[in-house]
């Protein structure tokens, strides 16, 4: 079911002009959802790619032939379903994720955006991104995707080296990369985020460095850098495993993202979370959801969210995943009207892992405010306060614990794995004890 033609050209018309009216974001991140709240981000998941990558183990298939109108359908119908499930009334963005879904056609993104809209509020200034790989990314096809409500792009360039890019099983070119990343920064001024790969075999500091800098002479105003994991069953770990590839050096992967978080805060990008860096308040609102720990739904074969089912008479949040073959997907969601396969109560201590190990993420960190809202008896400073641990990895300049909250440091975030380690026990042994220490809180 969707809205008549004139009311999503209408959506669409508001949420162009809001774009050309909305202000910079301010020096935190978009507001924190509140836990339980009737609001939540949207994630779509369009399991189709022209061919899988050497690296990429996500679910994703190569079809011999889609049946689009069939997969949009249930698209629609599973969207529709969970935001009646989850009582969610107000959608703060959508995103379309893959897979490559600037495969699929723009009506399809343009169903998904009609539907939620009917069922929930979709606020004109929502920011609804679209994952885009350049050869299936021209500017007209690029200029459609903005006509059916899409605001901002993510390309995944990943590498501006064609050697690499062979390496890593990518279908465009350095220049296809190029040529699409200036068509889209004409189409989506300041709303293009792009990917770059570091820690590839035989990758050397330098030339990736200079990547980065050459990327910046063309760049809009959010650069995400990962580092390359080796996944088991994947074409590339298979010939590292066999010799045929060097295994990639830790430690050179290391000085890359050192050097190049260092090169980015020169060129004036704020690093807001340990991958992702922005400039002119460009921030992903959608990602920020997740590190904050607010609600999420996942619509799509494989699609993960994290949601209290309150339309259904719930009261603790749930972890859930969608089935993930495609047409065993399409079977259930038309069946019971979604393809939820797992659903796992998160308990109290399971929820507060997720807020410390995801807010610890960003370059806020978690504040006391935002702590409350999970864990209103169990403060910060009674957590860490007294911690022997937490105290040497303030004096090593790792981490602070403050009137504002808890946080990293610059130096900490790019060491976040093993400050979690001692964070996370502490907390799991104070969960046991539950009885607060008498620290000082100003």
């Amino acid at each position: 079911m969707a809205l008549p033609r004139s009311q999503a050209r209408g959506w669409v018309k508001a949420a162009k002009m809001a774009q050309r009216r909305r202000p910079a974001e301010d020096t935190g991140g978009p507001q924190s959802p509140a836990p339980g709240s009737q609001r939540a981000a949207l994630y779509v998941h369009w399991p189709y790619c022209e061919k899988r990558c050497s690296y990429c183990n996500f679910n994703k298939y190569i079809p011999r032939g889609v049946d689009e109108a069939a997969l949009r359908r249930c698209l629609v119908i599973e969207a529709q379903t969970l935001l009646r499930l989850s009582g969610v009334r107000r959608v703060e963005s959508v995103f379309f994720g893959g897979g490559t879904p600037s495969l699929a056609s723009p009506h399809t993104v343009a169903a998904v955006l009609e539907a939620v809209a009917q069922a929930a509020h979709l606020p004109a200034d929502s920011e609804v991104t679209l994952e885009a790989n350049p050869t299936s990314a021209s500017g007209s096809r690029l200029a459609a995707f903005g006509a059916a409500g899409v605001n901002r792009l993510s390309i995944g360039l990943q590498s501006l080296d064609d050697t690499e890019l062979q390496l890593l099983g990518r279908t465009h070119s350095a220049r296809d990369a190029l040529q699409t990343l200036a068509e889209a920064q004409r189409l989506f001024p300041g709303r293009v985020s792009v990917d770059l790969m570091l820690g590839l075999p035989a990758q050397q500091v330098g030339p990736w460095l200079r990547q980065l800098q050459g990327l910046l002479r063309c760049c809009d105003d959010h650069v995400s850098l990962y580092q390359l994991s080796l996944e088991r069953g994947t074409t590339l770990f298979t010939q590292v495993q066999q010799g045929a590839l060097p295994a990639p050096d830790p430690e050179l992967a290391a000085e890359m993202y050192q050097e190049g978080r260092a090169v980015l805060r020169e060129a004036g990008f704020r690093q807001y979370e340990v991958s992702n860096f922005a400039r002119n308040g460009a921030l992903s609102t959608h990602n920020w959801t997740y590190w904050q720990c607010g609600q999420y739904l996942g619509v799509g074969p494989g699609a993960h969210g994290r949601f209290i089912p309150q339309g259904a008479g719930g009261h603790t949040r749930e972890a859930r995943i969608q089935t993930l073959e495609p047409d065993s997907w399409m079977k259930e969601v038309m069946l019971f009207g979604h393809g939820t396969r797992r659903r796992v109560p998160l308990s109290e201590l399971e929820l507060l892992e997720e807020v410390l190990a995801m807010g610890l993420r960003t370059d806020v960190g978690i504040t006391h405010q935002h702590w409350q809202q999970f864990e209103p008896q169990l403060t910060l400073w009674d957590l860490f306060g007294a911690s022997k641990e937490v105290k040497e990895l303030q004096e090593q300049g790792l981490l602070l614990l403050d009137h504002r909250g808890l946080r990293c440091s610059w130096e900490g975030l790019a060491v976040l794995d093993s400050l979690l380690l001692s964070l996370l026990s502490r907390l799991q042994e104070a969960w046991q004890q539950r009885i607060p220490s008498s620290v000082p809180r100003g």
